[in-house]
């Protein structure tokens, strides 16, 4: 597995952990389900400030997104 995709999968597990949707999550950040799905796809890569948001949306650390276990 491409450390993207895990990180992707990190991402949409946290997500569903605080039971939001893609759309919700992507209407907070400005962007469509469709662009932010590509994050949890491991197509495009966050930026620092969209980790922050990110983590701090879903309650964890940026240790525990970029988790490779």
């Amino acid at each position: 597995m491409r450390v993207a995709d895990k990180i992707g999968a990190n991402l949409k597990q946290a997500r569903k952990d605080v039971k939001l949707t893609q759309k919700q999550v992507a209407e907070k950040f400005n962007m469509t389900q469709q662009q932010y799905s590509r994050f949890e796809n491991g197509v495009f890569e966050l930026n620092y400030t969209q980790i922050l948001e990110l983590c701090k949306l879903y309650n964890i650390t940026p240790n525990e997104l970029f988790s490779l276990d």
